[in-house]
């Protein structure tokens, strides 16, 4: 999207299921609840720019953006990153810092590279730390393996559905030249096969708390985030799929939570989010990427911050017919088809060349420690 244009916010408000299994409908992202949260609670925060975005968000947006449910399932996915980010503004300065610092190094780098000129592949370590209540919340391997697959497969361009693509942007999607692979060396230099297994008293884990995250609260502490990408699977409760931790946070709790049902292709996985891609949308938030619509409920004024992605009213949700035109970005409108949108699994497929080069900016900056790794 332009990048001049500014963010507004909204709010998230999703029912609790009382602990039932939930199978949403359509893809949801928390991200946005915790900005509210701490765009209300925090001056600090509201006195920051350059924190998520280019912009300043646009703070007379105060609509909330409701997920509905039909049955006890929510119709929407959702993603809690956003809500995260704010939590972490609202309690940290340097956090605050750290994403203007990195959002500049990002615009700056965008600026003078308009290709990826790495030719090497970065291979980054993944742990996957199980964290079970109910004895199904156990994933087994096979399912771990396949979403390592999946992501292997979605960040170097290999995916099979990305010839879906629409004609006018096939030269637009990027090969990221990252790979994934489970850690075999733990932090203590022993034989690993990559995956912890911790069985807890927490039915549910809150994206909020970041409880899954901590040994003390229920879940499991990270291995080095500045040598393994850490990815925490559990049920997560309200109807959430997953969420991320922006480049910049705390060590502690640094990674990427994915709710057990939304993980990998195979066991527990279940449609329409059963193809992996909810670990794809949020590992692109790891490597700083924003949801392509920019945050903006639908205002037309929100940016992810690269050129490339049309400027779209919303997050899109489902599986839409191209075209899906919306603030007048016709004849070709909203790239839905991202994985930084909203939709269903089997309707995103492709990252685009400047998604990626942002990508670089951020392995060339505040992960630079997995290019050596």
């Amino acid at each position: 999207m332009n990048t001049e244009k500014n963010k507004s916010t909204n709010t998230l408000g999703i029912e609790d299921s009382n602990n039932k299994i939930e199978l949403p409908k359509r893809r949801t992202c928390g991200t946005m609840e915790v900005h509210e949260k701490l765009k209300n609670d925090s001056a600090i925060y509201g006195e920051n720019e350059n924190v998520y975005g280019g912009n300043k968000m646009n703070q007379q947006n105060t609509n909330t953006h409701q997920t509905e449910t039909k049955g006890g399932m929510p119709n929407k996915r959702t993603c809690g990153t956003i809500e995260v980010h704010e939590e972490l503004l609202k309690k940290s300065k340097r956090y605050a810092d750290a994403r203007k610092k990195i959002e500049s190094e990002a615009q700056n780098f965008l600026r003078t590279n308009r290709i990826l000129e790495r030719q090497q592949i970065v291979k980054i370590p993944v742990v996957v730390h199980v964290v079970w209540n109910a004895i199904e919340e156990n994933i087994p391997d096979t399912q771990i393996q396949s979403q390592i697959d999946i992501l292997n497969r979605d960040y170097r361009k290999k995916n099979s559905d990305v010839s879906k693509v629409p004609e006018v942007w096939k030269d637009l999607v990027g090969d990221a030249r990252i790979e994934f692979y489970l850690a075999n060396i733990d932090p203590e230099g022993n034989q690993s096969n990559g995956i912890t297994r911790t069985q807890s008293s927490v039915e549910a884990f809150n994206h909020l708390a970041d409880d899954v995250k901590s040994v003390a609260k229920g879940g499991v502490d990270p291995w080095p985030s500045d040598r393994y990408l850490n990815i925490w699977v559990c049920r997560l409760n309200r109807g959430l799929l997953g969420y991320s931790q922006f480049p910049g946070g705390p060590p502690e709790t640094d990674g990427v939570v994915i709710g057990y049902t939304y993980f990998g292709t195979n066991g527990t996985a279940t449609h329409p989010f059963h193809l992996g891609r909810t670990a794809t949308h949020e590992i692109g938030h790891w490597l700083n990427l924003n949801h392509i619509w920019g945050d903006d409920m639908g205002a037309c004024s929100g940016s992810d911050n690269v050129s490339d992605t049309p400027n779209q009213g919303d997050s899109n949700d489902g599986s839409p017919d191209f075209p899906h035109i919306t603030c007048d970005n016709g004849p070709n409108g909203d790239m839905f088809m991202n994985y930084m949108d909203y939709v269903n699994d089997d309707s995103m497929f492709m990252f685009t060349v400047e998604q990626v080069i942002r990508m670089e900016a951020c392995l060339q900056g505040p992960r630079s420690s997995f290019l050596n790794n």
